[in-house]
């Protein structure tokens, strides 16, 4: 992460904004957009909040129309350096980077740390997409191409719009947002149909056998839709996928010139 000067201070970063101490206010800006409770001049405000909803996405539009052929990776901002998933996120990162693809994460610690720094020490883009938290520490040192975000659903846009495959590794919440996110865009066709690939069957086999045995058993998803996502356990898995995925679809990330959105 990157070195504070004053470690023990709190920090909040809002856009292109830095507030530390007493100047962080008690909400986030979501939360505000959000919530319709307390005082109604709020209400009055939300004209002014759509212009900064639009600056940010073009910012993140902007920043990101060039950037070829990429993957995001999720996973947990809990996870310690060196542990099983650490290592298979930096391992992941260095095999697609190998393979043609930029990697984008949301820029925090943990697996997303590895994950850039995967990319970064194997002469790829890297790439970080934070967001505005109440505890929310900047983006981590191996982000080199970084925007930070007031508002979930703009982050959210930029992920799926710039990304031609998901990648999840254990997590929690937002780990799982992201994923279910991503299933029920394909399942809807919202968005073209990308690889969505989970690592870790452990981790993952209780959910998955819930959706099968309980979800889908009464009716509530059809069989087809929990194919939308792959389980495997390596990385070489991760990449093999991806990559015979975008082969058959005529997608050569190597190829820099292809409209990667």
């Amino acid at each position: 992460m990157a070195i504070n000067s004053e470690p023990h201070r709190r920090v909040r970063r809002q856009g292109p904004v830095t507030l530390r101490g007493k100047q962080i206010p008690a909400t986030t800006t979501d939360q505000r957009l959000l919530d319709r409770r307390g005082p109604a001049d709020w209400v009055h405000t939300d004209p002014w909040r759509v212009l900064r909803i639009q600056a940010e996405f073009v910012e993140g539009f902007g920043l990101l129309a060039e950037l070829g052929p990429a993957v995001a990776i999720f996973g947990s901002a809990r996870t310690q350096r060196g542990a099983a998933d650490y290592q298979a996120a930096e391992r992941i990162a260095t095999g697609l980077v190998k393979a043609g693809y930029a990697v984008i994460t949301g820029g925090g610690p943990a697996i997303m740390e590895a994950a850039n720094k995967g990319a970064v020490e194997s002469g790829g883009v890297s790439v970080g997409l934070g967001i505005e938290l109440p505890l929310e520490m900047g983006l981590n040192d191996y982000v080199e191409v970084g925007l930070e975000f007031r508002y979930f659903f703009v982050r959210k846009t930029c992920f799926v719009k710039y990304s031609q495959a998901f990648v999840v590794l254990p997590g929690g919440f937002g780990t799982m947002d992201e994923l279910f996110e991503a299933v029920t865009l394909v399942a809807t066709g919202k968005i073209t149909r990308f690889p969505i690939v989970l690592v870790g069957t452990e981790y993952w086999a209780g959910l998955v056998t819930w959706l099968r045995e309980k979800v889908q058993a009464e009716g509530k998803v059809h069989p087809e839709e929990l194919d939308l996502f792959t389980v495997v356990d390596t990385p070489e898995e991760v990449v093999k996928i991806i990559t015979k995925a975008h082969a058959e679809a005529g997608l050569d990330p190597l190829c820099r010139g292809d409209d990667a959105t």
